[in-house]
Parts: C-alpha cells; sequence; structure tokens
C-alpha cells in the first residue's frame, strides 16, 4: 500500500506540478493584491487628506469637465482616508481620482496589469474562453493539491522527518527539505487546497453550504423601474444616505449607476467585514429611493455566510493583515514543495541512470 501511494503521489505531482506551483505563487501575491497595488502605483493610489471629501455631485462636475458628454456609471469609495476615489465613466476610461480636490490621479489604460495578470493567471491560466478550460485545469489543480497534502502526510508519518539529517545532501537533502516543510505548513496547505477547491467547484458546493444548513439563498428580484412621468433621478450623495439609513454600521463603498429602468447597486462593508469585495449589497429605487432588496453579511442565509467564510478564508482576509501574512506564507510553502518534489524525483532518477550505466560497464567489461 505504501509503494502504491508513493507512486500516486508521485504521478500526481508530476501531471499537476507546474499548476500548483503557478497556484501557490499567484496566491503568494494575491493574498495582498490591494496592498501591492497600492505600493506599486502610490502616484495614484494615495492622497493627502485635505478636510472633507467632495461630494459626488461636486466630484462628478469636477471630473466631467475633462470628459464632455460623458456619464459616472460606477463610484468606488476608498475607506481610508488617505486611499483615493475609483470613477468609471460610461464611454471613456476608469479613473484614480483625489476626492478632497477633484483633480485626475491616473486613467487606467487598456492594457492589462501586473496585478490583474496574476488574478487571472491563479484563477483560469488568463484562459478566457466561453467553457472556462482554465478554470478546470486549477480547479483539479486545487483537487491534486490537496490529494498531495493528505497523501504526503501518510508517507511522513513512518519517519517523522522534523528537519534535516546533519551532513545530508543530494536526493537526501531535498527529502528532508520537502518532509520538514511540508508538515510544518501541512495544516495551512491543507486549508487553503480545501477552500479553494470549494470556490472551484462552487456549483456543487454552494447548494451543498445551503442543504448542509438548511437554508436557502435570499433571491434578488428583476428589477424594472417605470418612472413616473416628469421623474427625475435621485442623486448618488441621496443614494449613500439612504444605504447607510437601511443598513447600520456598514460602510457604502461601492455604487453603480443604473440605466433609466434599472435601479442602484450599492455595496458595503461592516467594520468585521476584512474581504476588499465587502459582501453586504443593496438595491434602490433611482427614483423613490426605496430599497428594493437588501443583504447584510450578519443577516444573511446560514448557506450564504458559509460561503463568504470559505472563501474569506481561503483569500486570508477573515482575520486581516496576519491571516494574509500566513495565507501568503502557505501559497509560497505550495509551489516551494512543488520545486523541491521535482528535485528529489530529478535526483533519484538521475542516480538511477548512474547505477544503470555503471551495471552497463561493468557488463561490458
Amino acid at each position: 500500500m505504501r509503494k502504491f501511494i508513493f507512486n500516486l503521489h508521485l504521478y500526481v505531482a508530476l501531471i499537476a506540478g507546474a499548476f500548483i506551483f503557478i497556484l501557490g505563487v499567484t496566491g503568494g501575491i494575491m493574498a495582498f493584491e490591494p496592498e501591492l497595488d497600492h505600493v506599486m502605483h502610490p502616484h495614484r493610489s494615495y492622497v493627502n487628506p485635505a478636510g472633507t471629501p467632495l461630494s459626488l455631485a461636486e466630484l462628478s462636475a469636477t471630473v466631467l469637465k475633462s470628459f464632455p458628454g460623458d456619464r459616472v456609471g460606477l463610484y468606488r469609495l476608498s475607506t481610508e482616508p488617505n486611499i483615493s476615489y475609483g470613477l468609471l465613466l460610461e464611454k471613456g476610461p476608469a479613473l484614480y481620482v483625489n476626492q478632497y480636490t477633484g483633480e485626475i490621479l491616473e486613467q487606467q489604460g487598456e492594457g492589462r496589469e501586473f496585478l490583474d495578470f496574476v488574478h487571472q493567471l491563479h484563477l483560469r491560466l488568463t484562459w478566457q474562453s466561453p467553457s472556462r478550460p482554465g478554470d478546470k485545469i486549477m480547479s483539479w489543480a486545487g483537487v491534486a493539491m490537496l490529494f498531495l497534502a493528505l497523501s504526503g502526510l501518510y508517507l511522513w508519518w513512518p519517519a517523522k522527518r522534523f528537519k534535516i539529517s546533519p551532513g545530508a545532501s543530494g536526493r537526501r537533502w531535498w527529502f528532508d527539505l520537502h518532509s520538514a516543510t511540508g508538515i510544518f505548513s501541512l495544516v495551512f496547505i491543507a486549508v487553503l487546497a480545501f477552500t479553494g477547491v470549494m470556490i472551484g467547484f462552487e456549483k456543487q458546493t454552494v447548494p451543498m453550504f445551503y442543504k448542509l444548513t438548511g437554508s436557502s439563498p435570499s433571491e434578488q428580484p428583476k428589477i424594472k423601474v417605470t418612472p413616473a412621468p416628469g421623474a427625475t433621478p435621485i442623486s448618488p450623495d441621496q443614494v449613500l444616505a439612504v444605504a447607510r439609513d437601511a443598513m447600520p454600521g456598514a460602510t457604502p463603498f461601492l455604487i453603480l449607476v443604473p440605466q433609466p429602468a434599472s435601479a442602484y447597486q450599492v455595496r458595503l462593508r461592516f467594520p468585521e467585514d476584512l474581504t476588499p469585495g465587502g459582501r453586504s449589497r443593496m438595491l434602490i429605487d433611482q427614483y423613490s429611493g426605496k430599497v428594493l432588496y437588501a443583504e447584510s453579511s450578519r443577516t444573511a442565509p446560514a448557506g450564504t455566510r458559509m460561503v463568504i467564510a470559505n472563501r474569506a478564508i481561503h483569500t486570508g482576509d477573515i482575520f486581516g493583515i496576519p491571516s494574509k501574512t500566513i495565507m501568503s506564507l502557505a501559497s509560497l510553502a505550495v509551489a516551494f514543495q512543488a520545486i523541491s518534489g521535482v528535485m528529489m524525483w530529478w535526483k533519484r532518477t538521475r542516480k538511477k541512470r548512474q547505477v544503470q550505466v555503471t551495471k552497463q560497464n561493468a557488463v561490458s567489461a
């Protein structure tokens, strides 16, 4: 049985190793994606807090002087006073804006940025296709990673190597390093792999979460707004006020401006919600200001909260910087395990070849 598990461990690693390496490296970067974006682009990310931010109406009016005839379709509001706002124009580019002065800090170009490339590489190998082959490959790579973690524990158990043996070299050195690194990072790697599989196969796992909790997802209504004659839309600033009143304690950070027959979409974040995308949402009638739908991360169905928790654990957002650091290091440990595993296999293969050559030479002699 041990030989069978060893060979299975080896062949799964050789087949999926490259994809697992990509998952590890990109995952280690993605854990700090917002922070890295700010560090890599300080000129567009940071602003000097100077008094009270402009209202969204004032901000729009200032920005649109440079884009006459256009319209703001999305507002991304920062929850930290020294981080800039983002505006997306319907016809023009995405903008980074100083919310205190209305100054346009940068227009986002059409080319893919490094962190976006890393994100897409992690999710789908940057393979954009309706049939989603890249998504499937990386999801199954997550399954392979989980199997390797569990089978690795089984293989590690008899020898229980916690450190590199004194004087070890060659394959033995890589073996000890692979074993020691694997056992100390095993729990975190297994958690990463398990939660990643839950995300990768969400069509199957999300219904399972609801079934396990005996809950059902809240249904977002289909919105078709019919304005009364002469009715005018409320402003994004009024939408902010409505959202804050309707969900006390939550901070709105994203507003999607609707077309005439639709509704405002608002994303909100509670203090304990440390995920960049937030987990609370709201639909607001653009003419009456009535809340048409609201789902709070605090009161969402149990299945929804399980989905939220699973994703927050996987990304490391659940406890902020400490958990992000742990998950980033665990992801990098995954990449290192892939490298050390390949080195072990290569040195083992090379040694076998050397032995075969020696035997052949002896027979020839």
